[in-house]
């Protein structure tokens, strides 16, 4: 059974006076609970003046702490935690924004990069808040919902100010007051969809992955944005590649065949791998792009890079974690003041960059 906080607390000050000095790390396990926890109590106990952070443990205010240890780093000081999956190129980008701004701080960066298992984030968070990081930047895998579920208690209860980046959790979660930085991907969507139908086009796929929150994102928005527009007469939404989802067989897709079977004149791609691979697949089968079949990318990562460069959709990338480390700085500065800022769910606009992969259907 768990221990009230109040007797937790009491035994945390106790192991301090007795010691001068606690690891965070030593104190949760002899108190079996989590670092957060810890992390949280210490904090409180701080506040109360009954003890002193350090870089990493707890320190008493009697004669041992003020006699022989350090003095307590300013509160400007210390590192902000950074944490993206492993192998993200899309991160990797909205990381280097939010480096940028936080250099410019001067403040100190903890790059984090979380490997490709469930539940990679969690372990890596704890282990990270041990060594008193003042802030924390993440963009969670999350490639199911279940994952992403999971994640929502103990991340709401990390006990320092926490953005998130490029994730929008559910509404009315324990994360729906946590401060987030997203791309409208709705908005994309929309203007990919807006731009085909002008051009005339009447049968449209998506063919996306199903393995993140931005996927799972665009596959919604495109049904109901598909769904919505009279002038579109057939729409599917399918898997971009094999392996594109959890639990996913990876085994051959034959995209260019499920767009033939629809009768689709244009599809849009998640990302821009899977489109350049896609267009590949249309002309070893003699179909021509944009001439027989349009294809738009959503990412831009490197869609421009193709023998025929991708018309995409290109979210905010770099920007979102400019604005994200903008917004946590400026929670770092909120703890030195009278009272905490309102929370902010923002979200910036993606663009469509035209370029040679779309045309009227039926040109020649």
């Amino acid at each position: 059974m768990r221990e009230p906080r109040d007797v937790r607390r009491q035994r945390i000050l106790a192991v301090v006076e007795s010691r001068g000095e606690a690891r965070l790390s030593d104190l949760a396990d002899d108190l079996e609970v989590s670092v957060i926890t810890v992390r949280r109590d210490v904090e409180d106990l701080a506040r109360e003046g009954k003890l002193r952070r350090g870089h990493g443990t707890a320190r008493s205010v009697g004669p041992v702490e003020r006699s022989s240890a350090p003095a307590e780093p300013p509160a400007s000081g210390g590192a902000v935690a950074l944490m993206v999956p492993e192998r993200h190129t899309y991160l990797y980008e909205t990381m280097h924004g939010a480096r940028g701004v936080l250099n410019e701080a001067g403040v100190r960066v903890a790059l984090h990069i979380a490997p490709q298992v469930e539940g990679a984030e969690r372990p890596l968070v704890e282990r990270v808040l041990a060594e008193d990081v003042r802030g924390l930047l993440i963009a969670p895998r999350w490639r199911t919902a279940a994952e992403e579920e999971a994640d929502y208690a103990w991340l709401a209860a990390s006990g320092v100010p926490t953005v998130l980046m490029e994730r929008r959790p559910r509404a009315g979660s324990a994360l729906h007051a946590m401060d987030s930085v997203c791309t409208d991907h709705w908005y994309g969507i929309h203007l990919a969809v807006d731009h085909l139908v002008g051009l005339g086009h009447r049968r449209i796929v998506l063919a996306a992955r199903d393995d993140s929150p931005t996927a799972r994102a665009l596959r919604a928005a495109f049904a109901e944005i598909a769904a919505s527009r009279p002038e579109i007469e057939d729409w599917s939404v399918m898997l971009s590649a094999a392996g594109a989802g959890p639990g996913r067989v990876r085994e051959p897709l034959d995209l260019a065949a499920r767009l033939r079977e629809r009768g689709a004149t244009a599809a849009v791609l998640h990302g821009d791998v899977d489109a350049l691979m896609l267009v590949q697949q249309l002309m070893d089968r003699g179909v021509r792009v944009p001439q027989d079949c349009s294809v738009v990318a959503y990412d831009d990562v490197v869609a421009a890079l193709g023998s025929t460069p991708l018309t995409a959709v290109s979210p905010p990338k770099h920007e979102v974690g400019r604005t994200a480390a903008g917004l946590l700085l400026r929670r770092l500065d909120e703890l030195a003041g009278p009272g905490a800022g309102t929370t902010q769910r923002v979200q910036l606009l993606p663009e469509l960059k035209v370029r040679g992969s779309a045309t009227h259907p039926g040109i020649v």
